[in-house]
């Protein structure tokens, strides 16, 4: 008898049959979480990489622009950058701000250069910065040149991956600069469109008012066709100007 169970024994574990099935149950689960892990790592700075392309999309329209940008235009741009981070629901936040670089005093002394926040505004559960938010800014904040502008864009998109491991969800969040492209500044209304006379003319005519040194008769940007309608304008010769925009009439 005990022969016999020795036998059986010996024979059991030379057999290697099943070897394969077994290995498999061990290693399967093992491979399975490590494609999952793998495939959120990729989701992941896939999702980044749209945010942020989505980001550079929405400054470089900004800098492009030459007439004065209102909120109904911040609420679509908004809605672009829904529609371009193909997010879900309403769990995108934008905040746009210009800042411009400033110099204190007439001193040459290094130092004394400061980042003024021109305008800021944000849709979404985000705020508006402030003046005193710039401090915070300023590591992220390109060199310029005095009195030159820049346009920040901050994106804010929830992402919630379809595996759920580590966590339940977290923010991506996108940072751009833009200078602006056709005009020395962005204009938006009530806040630097001249009503507080705190910022200057961006020297297109911005709509309705006259570019600067109130050269409606001879200047080419968006208001020339009422330079060109204007009586004033129109009995004016080629001599030079005298000084006001406007070119001497004939006496």
């Amino acid at each position: 008898m005990t022969a016999r169970i020795q036998k059986s024994v010996s024979r059991f574990i030379r057999d290697t049959k099943g070897d394969a099935s077994l290995e498999a149950i061990i290693i399967l689960p093992a491979l399975i979480v490590i494609f999952a892990i793998s495939w959120l790592y990729f989701d992941v700075f896939r999702q980044q990489a749209i945010s942020q392309k989505a980001n550079y999309t929405i400054g470089d329209i900004i800098s492009r622009e030459t007439e004065i940008i209102d909120d109904d235009y911040i609420d679509n741009a908004r809605n672009l950058l829904l529609h371009l981070a193909q997010a879900q629901g309403d769990d995108v936040d934008l905040r746009i701000s210009v800042v411009q670089y400033n110099k204190k005093g007439n001193g040459v002394s290094q130092g004394n250069e400061t980042y003024d926040l021109v305008w800021s505004t944000a849709r979404g559960d985000w705020s508006a910065l402030t003046q005193g938010d710039m401090s915070n800014y300023q590591s992220l904040l390109p060199i310029l040149a005095v009195g030159d502008q820049t346009i920040l864009v901050e994106t804010r998109d929830w992402y919630q991956p379809l595996v759920h491991l580590a966590n339940d969800g977290f923010d991506i969040k996108t940072y751009s600069f833009t200078r602006p492209r056709f005009a020395s500044q962005v204009i938006f209304e009530g806040a630097n469109d001249g009503s507080g006379k705190t910022w200057q003319n961006n020297g297109w005519g911005n709509g309705d008012q006259d570019a600067p040194g109130g050269s409606l008769c001879n200047n080419n940007a968006e208001n020339a066709d009422e330079g060109s309608a204007d009586a004033n304008c129109a009995a004016t010769t080629s001599e030079p100007t005298n000084g006001k925009g406007k070119k001497k009439q004939n006496t």
